[in-house]
């Protein structure tokens, strides 16, 4: 009998009785903070997962699968030209419509298909944070102001870290380019563009199924037109997608066709456009599995998108239950309180001090923000009497971080390095919420 593993056992058991032995079940906090947990993971399952993480999922295993090591090398890694890699990556949230948990299974990928620390963490801050759907909706709401130091924040932001994370483990670095060096330039199975076009095809279904909601008594701009027929655009981009699976991919084109009816129909006959999201992902990923060529790439992408879910999930809903529990759940009309409440916070933020500051940023990296839903957040805690300073802290850090975002890049990168990249986000945003608050 291993000791050391039975007492491990031992007092796992131990801590879990005490824990239920315990429990304050009498407590009104208690019982508003589990109910605001059930409410978060109710709303992350019903707005984020479906319509966010899995075509993510998708995404990642394309980059994975259909883009090749030497092409991630050549833009991100040791063999790309400083400037090209940090551009790429800093520019990437202007694209990409995502928040601080979808984008972890893009950064995964390039990451592990050889793309340099600092490029690969400039692209995983700017995803969440230069998303241009949530910097005009800032500056719309918020004012002009904001909007445009976040943008400027973001892009600085996103360089700036990479670079910093690229110095500290510079040694590490170093080894792995040295690697990299030695790699051959293997050429693509299938022209770039190819590549490229499904791949921008899944973006952009994944933008416009995303598209948010304008503000109170918009019923004419350009922004209301798109979120009005948001689902007819992105069943656009769902014929792209299957001209892509039958042109580019070289899947049998019955089959195609047949799953595109069934989408379609779902569509007509129920009406709502998350089950004819998941019946499009069921369809696809059933298609290119059943691909029965030798060495498929096919069945291979969709293997390594299930590959990343494996991963990604399970720590995501840690870290929502975690996260809901302890700073509540607040989206849209819903608002409740965690064992932290929300009181609290907004008392915190107001004025531009040092502490004010650093706290928006510490509340904003540890709480979970969906696409765009940081600014009306954002916009109650300034009618509470939060600082301007402190509200552009919480969007530099919130966005780009959560908790669960956290958890799965530990699992990428090792904890030191996650600790490293989170300590870097917080500072840099309790300065520029400092300058920002003081003009």
């Amino acid at each position: 009998m291993e000791t050391k593993k039975e007492l491990k056992i031992l007092l796992g058991i131990v801590v879990v009785f005490l824990a239920v032995f315990f429990l304050p079940v009498q407590s009104p906090v208690f019982n508003t903070a589990v109910a605001a947990t059930f409410d978060l993971a109710k709303w992350y399952a019903q707005e984020h997962v479906i319509l966010c993480l899995l075509p993510a999922f998708l995404i990642a295993g394309v980059i994975s699968v259909f883009v090749s090591q030497a092409s991630v090398i050549k833009y991100f890694g040791a063999k790309a030209k400083r400037w090209v890699a940090y551009t790429v990556a800093a520019v990437s949230g202007t694209i990409l419509a995502v928040c601080s948990c979808t984008i972890l299974p893009l950064f995964s990928s390039i990451h592990k298909r050889g793309a340099g620390l600092g490029p690969a963490i400039a692209f995983l801050y700017s995803g969440p944070a230069i998303n241009i759907l949530a910097i005009i909706l800032t500056a719309r709401i918020l004012g002009f102001e904001i909007g445009v130091a976040r943008f400027v924040g973001a892009v600085v932001f996103s360089v700036l870290i990479g670079l910093i994370m690229a110095f500290i483990y510079r040694k590490e670095e170093k080894v792995r380019a040295e690697e990299q060096m030695n790699f051959p330039d293997v050429p693509e199975t299938r022209p770039l563009w190819q590549t490229a076009l499904h791949f921008f095809t899944l973006v952009l279904i994944l933008v416009f199924a995303n598209w948010g909601k304008p503000g109170e008594g918009d019923t004419s701009s350009l922004w209301y037109y798109i979120w009005a027929y948001k689902w007819y655009i992105t069943g656009l981009f769902g014929l792209g997608l299957v001209y892509s699976m039958i042109a580019i991919l070289k899947l049998k084109s019955w089959q195609v066709l047949l799953g595109a009816v069934v989408t379609a129909l779902s569509a007509l006959l129920i009406g709502n456009p998350l089950v004819s999201v998941v019946v499009a992902i069921a369809a696809v990923s059933s298609i290119a599995l059943m691909d029965k060529s030798e060495d498929s790439e096919n069945r291979e992408w969709i293997l390594s998108s299930w590959g990343f879910a494996k991963q990604i999930m399970p720590l995501l809903a840690i870290g929502v239950v975690i996260a809901g529990f302890l700073l509540g759940s607040t989206h849209d009309n819903t608002s409740i309180a965690g064992v932290i409440p929300n009181s609290w916070v907004a008392w915190a933020v107001g004025g531009n001090s040092v502490l004010s500051n650093f706290f928006a940023s510490i509340v904003g990296a540890f709480m979970y923000f969906a696409t765009l839903t940081e600014v009306p957040i954002v916009q109650g805690l300034l009618a509470s009497g939060m600082g301007k300073g402190p509200a552009l802290a919480l969007l530099l850090a919130g966005p780009s971080l959560s908790l669960p975002n956290m958890l799965v890049i530990r699992g990428v990168l090792g904890t030191q390095k996650t600790v490293v990249y989170v300590a870097i986000v917080v500072i840099l945003s309790t300065v520029a919420g400092l300058i920002f608050g003081s003009m």
